[in-house]
């Protein structure tokens, strides 16, 4: 999604190098899409976002978990580090190396996400969200209802 001029700054994204609209979605196990969150600038990260959508607090109620990448690493620091609510994948710098075990876990974590990341494709399939130009409001709007159309287009 794109939005130029002086007024949408806080909309260019540094690291895709254009400008855009961020959000959030969720899938169930299968790559449904449950949930898609209100278009925030697209310089907005993913931690800060599931930190003010308060992700955590809404999935902890619900009684569940969820696997994400690692741009959500640290938005969930419990003090018991088996209650996590949501599990992301170990990240390597140069200093630290992944230890066999981690590259494991990293493998497994890939392997269940692989569902998840089929039904963000069905997402990006809608081709207007390329070319979409306008306020935060409307773009959440027609991300909702490109919601149901891909529900009913996977459900058939």
């Amino acid at each position: 999604m794109r939005r130029t001029g002086k007024d949408d700054r806080p909309y260019y994204s540094g690291k895709h190098h254009r400008h855009g609209l961020h959000f959030l979605a969720l899938t169930d196990e299968n790559g449904r899409l449950i949930r898609i969150s209100a278009c925030r600038p697209g310089r907005t990260h993913d931690a800060t976002a599931a930190r003010r959508d308060k992700v955590i607090e809404h999935l902890k109620a619900a009684g569940l978990g969820a696997l994400a990448d690692l741009g959500f690493l640290g938005v969930d620091k419990p003090d018991d580090p088996d209650n996590l609510v949501i599990v992301t994948g170990y990240k390597t710098t140069r200093a630290r190396k992944l230890t066999p075990g981690q590259k494991q876990a990293n493998r497994v974590l890939a392997a269940a996400r692989a569902p998840v990341e089929h039904g963000f494709a069905n997402l990006r399939a809608w081709r207007i969200l390329t070319k979409l130009r306008t306020d935060p409001a409307r773009a959440t709007a027609l991300l909702r209802a490109l919601l149901v159309l891909t529900d009913l287009e996977v459900n058939r």
